[in-house]
């Protein structure tokens, strides 16, 4: 499962909020929506998040797995 928690500290950690993070670093109000629900996002938004950031993708995403995704 992804999820995308460590984005949430991370932005706060530099003081960004979701707000700046649109208006002046011109991230993109959908991608973000599809981040708030976990859902799947490019690479090339994990890249734009880490450069706006300066931080690594393990800053931005976790990847975990649960008992039943390991079996199949």
């Amino acid at each position: 499962m992804i999820d995308y928690s460590p984005l949430w500290n991370t932005l706060k950690s530099k003081g960004i909020n979701q707000y700046r993070l649109i208006r002046s670093y011109h991230f993109s109000s959908g991608q973000l929506h599809r981040i708030r629900k976990n859902e799947h996002v490019s690479t090339h938004t994990l890249e734009t998040l880490c450069r706006i950031l300066n931080c690594s993708v393990a800053d931005i995403v976790r990847i975990s797995f649960d008992r039943e995704e390991k079996e199949s």
